[in-house]
């Protein structure tokens, strides 16, 4: 096997879609890794919150969040810390959209900005216990964030990312995490960003990389990588998007483990 290092999604990917990690996959990760590959989780999710999950799976390994605006080394100092710059974070708050529609999110380091709570946002970090504040927004926009991102009906998030990207294609990173999840990070931030910089300190080429996702903002990674898995509840943008990737099976039926068990005879 030339691969030396596994980059992995969370939610939708090594997660199933009630937010946990199976007894199976956390038995294959630990078969892998007694084979001296490393898997690196990259996610969306702040680090706090991803924190959980790769210490539940007791890797000790770089950690990419926030889609690549954060990351932590093997040693848990960080070595990636990319801001939208307050400029555009004014824009995007004073942004014209339905409050009933859209829930507006933001991340500043490890903080969880809210405007009011919604039903299945406690759901979504159960496992974790991460926690979101009710805040006022007015006192965000003149400060530099992590992460934006709104959480609507899918029809409603795709109409606002038209709208975002006829506005601020060429000055953010905007993408659809999920057919609910519309994220805004720093131009040229992505996981792939974060990934380049891991690998180099690693001395790792992308063509020695396997990579699993199953959202758009997955796409610049899974690219690159040597080989690319998509999940069979991935999004039909990004399936289509990346014609030589696999589609294995789905995150609720451990589709990363069952292909790493295959892949790595384990």
């Amino acid at each position: 096997m030339k691969y030396k290092l596994i980059v992995c999604d969370m939610d939708g990917t090594l997660l199933s879609s009630d937010h946990t990690v199976s007894d199976y996959t956390k038995e294959t990760i630990k078969k892998i890794k007694e084979k001296n590959i490393k898997i690196i989780i990259a996610t969306g999710r702040p680090y706090l919150d991803a924190k959980f999950f790769r210490d539940q799976l007791n890797l000790n390994s770089y950690l990419v969040t926030s889609n690549g605006a954060n990351t932590h080394d093997e040693n848990e100092n960080q070595i990636i810390d990319e801001y939208i710059p307050k400029e555009f974070v004014k824009k995007i708050l004073s942004f014209n959209v339905d409050n009933q529609k859209y829930h507006r999110n933001v991340y500043l380091k490890n903080d969880w900005y809210v405007e009011y709570e919604i039903d299945g946002l406690v759901d979504f970090h159960k496992e974790s216990n991460y926690k979101f504040q009710i805040y006022d927004f007015e006192r965000l926009k003149n400060k530099d964030v992590t992460k934006v991102f709104f959480l609507g009906e899918k029809e409603d998030i795709n109409l606002l990312e038209m709208k975002l990207k006829e506005k601020f294609r060429d000055s953010l990173n905007i993408g659809i995490s999920s057919d609910y999840c519309l994220e805004i990070m720093k131009k040229n931030i992505s996981k792939k960003s974060a990934l380049d910089k891991i690998l180099k300190d690693l001395k790792i080429d992308w063509s020695e990389v396997l990579a699993f996702g199953d959202g758009m903002n997955d796409f610049e990674m899974l690219r690159e990588a040597g080989k690319a898995y998509i999940m069979a509840n991935g999004r039909e943008r990004l399936k289509k998007s990346l014609s030589n990737a696999e589609i294995i099976d789905s995150c609720d039926n451990d589709g990363v483990a069952k292909k790493l068990r295959e892949l790595y005879s384990v």
